[in-house]
């Protein structure tokens, strides 16, 4: 429709183009800090993982490594940072914004590709601010080789752990489309799956091909990962990220946005 023919009060978009990927990236990054919930959960992020490791620092008898420190970090990180991708998944839904979002964006499978990658860049801006920590604390804790172990594969597989809980919970809350449910889901099914894992110890060998929580876990490991673990990671990750994905995704194409 040409701007002659148009009627009063309507707007020509007929030249507007699609906003890039980029773009759509950075209103997900911007979601999370407009709202209270988002803004306070980064704040409670970054305080806490400088906490950790203040306190960690003050009352440890020992002279910590920077390993430490960043295992120190990874501990209140992977409990949060899957929190933050529940919260972005499903903020459209729980706040009932998804009428303005894919009114704007229709193409659904674009929008859900620009939070994962939100949610991934989160990810990394947490794992930098661990490692800064971890730098700046080390030389004061005054260990005798406070570099011992440090790798480049082990800090690759430390941000790769985190960006399996991050993706996990970003999996359930797609699948769910409820920020309560998929982070009950979350923090319950890996606990249960572990109890199980720790008491049938007659089927531990099997049952770690499931426990996508134990499995991912050995990644902080300083002595490294063998071919078996891997697998088992992998599988887990087959199970319980990219199965719940494939369902979420297929669940928001069809979904009815009111």
């Amino acid at each position: 429709m040409s701007a002659t023919t148009l009627e009063p009060g309507m707007i020509d978009i007929s030249e507007s183009k699609r906003p890039s990927m980029a773009k759509l990236v950075g209103v997900e990054v911007r979601k999370m800090t407009d709202t209270r919930a988002g803004l306070w959960l980064l704040l409670a992020i970054a305080i806490i993982t400088v906490a950790v490791n203040t306190l960690f620092l003050i009352f440890s008898n020992d002279d910590l490594p920077f390993l430490a420190f960043l295992q120190f970090s990874a501990m209140p990180q992977g409990i949060l940072l899957p929190v933050l991708a529940v919260l972005l998944v499903t903020q459209e839904w729980g706040q009932r914004t998804g009428l303005v979002t894919f009114a704007l964006v229709p193409n659904r499978g674009r929008v859900l590709v620009a939070k994962l990658a939100a949610a991934t860049l989160f990810v990394i801006a947490a794992y930098l601010v661990a490692l800064v920590i971890a730098a700046v604390l080390t030389p004061i804790a005054g260990a005798n080789d406070p570099w011992e172990d440090v790798s480049g594969p082990y800090l690759v597989r430390v941000l790769l752990a985190l960006l399996i809980g991050a993706l996990w919970g970003f999996a359930f809350g797609l699948a769910l489309l409820n920020s309560a449910f998929a982070i009950v889901a979350y923090f319950a099914v890996p606990m249960v799956v572990s109890i199980v894992t720790a008491i049938w110890t007659a089927a531990q060998d099997k049952l770690l091909w499931f426990d996508l929580s134990t499995s991912s876990s050995k990644l902080f490991d300083p002595a490294g990962v063998g071919g078996e673990e891997w697998a088992q990671v992998g599988t887990g990750m087959l199970i319980w990220i990219v199965l719940p994905l494939v369902l979420g995704w297929f669940r928001v194409q069809r979904a009815e946005i009111k």
